[in-house]
C-alpha cells in the first residue's frame, strides 16, 4: 500500500498490513458487528499498526458506522487472530520518520483511528485473545468494555522501555480507568523492571478487563456476556477512581522511585509520569492531545532510537545468532551431568529439569554436598508448586528427574555434562580429565567460566573439540543471557549442540571467541575499574557511588560489587589484570576487603548507603580526588577502548553483539542501547577512538 492520507502519511512499502474484517454475529440481543484483525501470516507475526494498518481499521469502522447507522447494529465488537490480538505499532517504520511533523501526524492519526471505538452510539468490546502490547492494548482501551482469555499472554505497555510513551491513548485512558498506583506500575515501573509483563490474571485483577474466560470458547463466551451486558442483564462495576489524594502521592512517589532509580536519564518515563498526573483534570481531547506532543517529540529523540535498536537486538538477533554453524549438526540430549552441587550447580539443574525434562544427576565430593543442593532444587520445586506455578503432577515428574551421586560414573550415558565448581583453572582441568574418563567421546563438556580460559581447559584433553564455554549469569532463571565461548579446538558440531540446548532452556545466547572475561565481564570490569581506582585515589565515596547516576544504570558500581560478592569481582579483576595489565589493575583495598572475608560493603541511613565502618577501617585512600564528571567520563573513556580492542580481537562479530550481552547480561537500559550507542551519542567513541561504532541512523536519528 502506498497510497497517502489525509495527515500525509504513506504506508511503508515493506509493512505487512493488519487487515481488519468486518463481519456480523448474531446475539439474543441483536447483531454483533464484529472485527477480526489479522496481517495473515501465524502467531510468529504478531498483528501491528502501521500506517496501512490503522487505515484498514479506520475503513472497517467506516463500513460498521454505516451499519449502526442504518440501526441493524446493537454493539461493535474488536478481536484478533489465533494467539494474538495486537501487539502495537509497526517499529519497522518509524526510523523512517524524518521531522517532528511527520512524528505528529503517526500519533495523530492512531488516535483518530482507535477513538472511534469508544464513540459509538452502541456500546464496544474489545474481545483480547491473546498477546495484547503497547497500541494492541490502547486499541482494547479505547472499547467500552473488555473481556480476555486466560491464555492471552503478554499483556503490556511498554512504551517507556524503549523511550516512548503509551501515545495512542494509554497514558490517558488506563489511570482514569485504574487509578493512578496501577497504572503507574503499569506504565513506568513494569518496563523498567526488565520489561515485565502481565498476565490475564493480574490484568483482569487489575481491572483493566472486566471479565476472563478459560477453556477453548472464549469467542463465543465473549459474545454471549456482550450480549448480556447490552440488554442489562449484567452490569459492570469498576472500582471507584480517586483522582485526590491518593493519585498526588502515587505520583509524587512514582517520581521519587524513579530518581533513585534513573537520576534523570530515561525521559520518557518521567514524561509518562506527567501525562498519567494531568490525565485526572483533563478532557479526551486534552489528553489525547498531549499524548501527540510528547510522543512526537519522544520519537524524534535519541533515546527512541537507541531504545528501538535494544528491542531490535533482543527480538532478532538474540533468535539468530551470527556465526554459529547449522542446527543441524546439533547432537540430540537425553541425560545431562553436573558437576557440583553448590548454588550456581544447583540453579542450573532446576532449569535444565524444567526446559529439558530429561534426567538430571549432580555430583560432589560429598554426599553432603550433594544432599544439600538436592534439598535446594527441591525446595525451589515446593515453592513453585505452593504459588500455583507447577501442577501436583508436573512437581512430581521434575522431583524425578534431578539425582544426585558421589560416584562420576553416573555421568557414562550423559550426553551433556557441564561443571560449575570454583573459579580455579587447575580445578577445573582436573574435573575435565576425571569426567573424560567416563563419558562417550561425542558427550559434550561445558564450562560455566566467568573469566577463564576454555582452551586451557581442554589442552590436555583426548577430544578437546567438544569443551564449550557455556556462561549463565546469576540468578539463572532470571538472567535471559548465554555466553557461548568456541576455544581453539572446539568443533562445529559441539558448538552446535550448545547453541541447541541454550535455545531450548529458553535462552538468548551469543557466541563469543574464547578471550579472557568474554564480553560482560571483562566490558565491566574495565569499566567499574576506573570507578574503583577513582575512589583508591580519594575521590570520596559518595561521588564514586553516584558519578554515574545520570546514566541510568541498574545499580551503582559498589552495590553492584557487593552483589556479585568481593571474592568473585576480585577474582575476575585478577584474571584480566594477568592477562591484560596494562589496562586492568587490581585494587589493593579490594584486596584487603576479600583477605578479611567481608561480603557486606554497604551500611544504610534511610536511603543513602555508606561504606560499613569495618570497610572503612581496612581501606587506605590517596588524596588526588575527582569530580564525579571526571570518573564518568574516566569509565566511559575506558569502556570505549575496550570494546574497540575486543571488536579488533574478534571477541565477537560485530557492535551488536557487545551491546546484546550489555542488555540481556548486564541489565543496562534499552535508552542506553547496550553501551557503543550511547559511547556514539556522547561523542567518546570519537574522541577515544577516532571513530563512531556504528554508523548515523543506526541506534541514532539520521545524519
Amino acid at each position: 500500500m502506498t497510497s497517502t492520507n489525509s495527515l500525509g502519511l504513506t504506508a511503508a512499502p515493506d509493512e505487512v498490513v493488519t487487515a481488519a474484517h468486518v463481519r456480523t454475529c448474531q446475539v439474543p440481543a441483536g447483531t454483533i458487528a464484529l472485527i477480526t484483525l489479522d496481517n495473515g501470516l501465524d502467531y510468529n507475526k504478531p498483528n501491528t499498526f502501521g500506517v496501512g494498518g490503522l487505515t484498514a481499521l479506520s475503513r472497517a469502522l467506516d463500513e460498521i458506522d454505516d451499519l449502526i447507522r442504518r440501526g441493524n447494529i446493537v454493539g461493535v465488537a474488536i478481536t484478533g487472530k489465533p494467539f494474538v490480538f495486537a501487539v502495537g505499532a509497526d517499529l519497522t517504520g518509524v526510523p523512517r520518520l524524518e521531522n517532528v511533523e511527520q512524528a505528529h501526524a503517526l500519533a495523530q492519526l492512531g488516535h483518530g483511528v482507535f477513538r472511534r471505538l469508544g464513540e459509538f452510539t452502541v456500546p464496544s468490546f474489545a474481545f483480547i485473545n491473546g498477546a495484547a502490547l503497547g497500541g494492541g492494548l490502547e486499541v482494547a482501551l479505547h472499547c467500552t468494555y473488555r473481556t480476555i482469555s486466560s491464555a492471552a499472554y503478554p499483556v503490556a505497555l511498554p512504551e517507556v522501555s524503549l523511550g516512548l510513551v503509551p501515545g495512542w491513548g494509554g497514558a490517558y485512558l488506563l489511570p482514569r480507568l485504574i487509578g493512578a498506583p496501577d497504572a503507574l506500575s503499569f506504565i513506568v515501573q513494569n518496563p523498567l523492571r526488565q520489561n515485565r509483563m502481565t498476565s490475564a490474571r493480574a490484568a483482569t485483577d487489575m481491572g483493566i478487563a472486566d471479565i476472563r474466560f478459560d477453556g477453548g470458547n472464549f469467542l463465543v463466551d465473549s459474545l454471549r456476556w456482550a450480549s448480556h451486558v447490552i440488554t442489562g442483564e449484567i452490569t459492570v462495576n469498576r472500582r471507584d477512581v480517586d483522582t485526590g489524594d491518593e493519585w498526588t502521592t502515587a505520583i509524587a512517589a512514582a517520581r521519587g522511585q524513579l530518581d533513585a532509580v534513573m537520576h534523570g536519564a530515561a525521559p520518557a518515563a518521567y514524561r509518562a509520569i506527567d501525562l498519567i498526573d494531568a490525565a485526572r483534570n483533563r478532557t479526551r481531547d486534552e489528553g489525547f492531545a498531549a499524548e501527540d506532543d510528547e510522543l512526537a517529540a519522544l520519537i524524534m529523540s535519541e533515546e527512541f532510537r537507541s531504545g528501538l535498536y535494544s528491542f531490535d537486538l533482543v527480538q532478532r538477533r538474540a533468535k539468530r545468532p551470527v556465526g554459529v554453524p547449522d542446527k543441524s549438526l546439533a547432537r540430540g540430549v537425553s541425560k545431562i551431568g553436573i558437576v557440583g552441587a553448590g548454588l550456581m550447580a544447583s540453579q542450573l539443574a532446576l532449569l535444565f529439569a524444567q526446559k529439558t525434562e530429561v534426567p538430571i544427576v549432580l555430583t560432589d565430593l560429598d554426599q553432603e554436598r550433594v544432599d544439600k543442593g538436592l534439598a535446594y532444587v527441591n525446595g525451589e520445586i515446593d515453592a513453585l508448586l505452593g504459588k500455583g506455578k507447577l501442577s501436583n503432577d508436573k512437581a512430581n515428574r521434575l522431583r524425578a528427574l534431578v539425582s544426585g551421586s558421589v560416584d562420576l560414573s553416573t555421568f557414562a550415558d550423559a550426553d551433556v555434562v557441564i561443571e560449575a565448581v570454583f573459579e580455579d583453572l587447575a580445578v577445573k582441568k582436573q574435573v575435565f580429565a576425571n569426567v573424560e574418563a567416563v563419558v562417550s567421546d561425542t558427550c559434550l563438556l561445558l564450562t560455566n567460566t566467568s573469566s577463564l580460559s576454555v582452551t586451557q581447559m581442554a589442552d590436555s584433553l583426548a577430544h578437546p573439540e567438544r569443551v564449550v564455554g557455556f556462561h549463565f549469569f546469576n540468578p539463572v532463571a532470571v538472567m535471559p543471557l548465554v555466553e557461548i565461548a568456541r576455544a581453539a579446538h572446539t568443533d562445529d558440531a559441539s558448538l552446535a549442540t550448545a547453541f541447541a540446548l541454550g535455545r531450548s532452556l529458553g535462552k538468548s545466547c551469543v557466541l563469543v571467541n574464547d578471550r579472557p572475561g568474554f564480553v560482560v565481564n571483562r566490558l565491566l570490569t574495565r569499566f567499574l575499574g576506573e570507578v574503583t581506582a577513582a575512589f583508591d585515589e580519594g575521590t570520596p565515596f559518595e561521588i564514586v557511588e553516584h558519578a554515574l547516576d545520570p546514566l541510568g544504570l541498574p545499580m551503582p558500581p559498589f552495590l553492584l560489587v557487593q552483589l556479585v560478592g568481593p571474592a568473585i569481582a576480585l577474582h575476575t579483576s585478577e584474571t584480566l589484570h594477568a592477562a591484560f595489565p596494562d589496562r586492568f589493575a587490581v585494587s589493593a583495598n579490594q584486596q584487603a576487603i576479600v583477605g578479611a572475608r567481608i561480603n557486606t560493603l554497604l551500611a544504610w541511613d534511610g536511603p543513602v548507603s555508606r561504606l560499613t565502618d569495618e570497610v572503612v577501617s581496612l581501606i587506605t585512600v590517596g588524596d588526588d580526588p575527582s569530580t564525579a564528571e571526571h570518573v564518568r567520563q574516566r569509565a566511559l573513556d575506558a569502556v570505549a577502548d575496550e570494546a574497540r580492542i575486543m571488536l579488533d580481537e574478534g571477541v565477537v562479530a560485530e557492535p551488536q553483539d557487545l551491546d546484546l550481552c550489555m542488555l540481556l547480561g548486564a541489565g543496562w537500559p534499552f535508552h542506553l542501547g547496550g553501551i557503543t550507542p550511547y559511547l556514539d551519542r556522547s561523542g567518546t567513541s570519537e574522541r577515544v577512538n577516532g571513530k563512531r561504532f556504528l554508523p548515523r541512523g543506526i541506534a541514532s536519528l539520521p545524519a
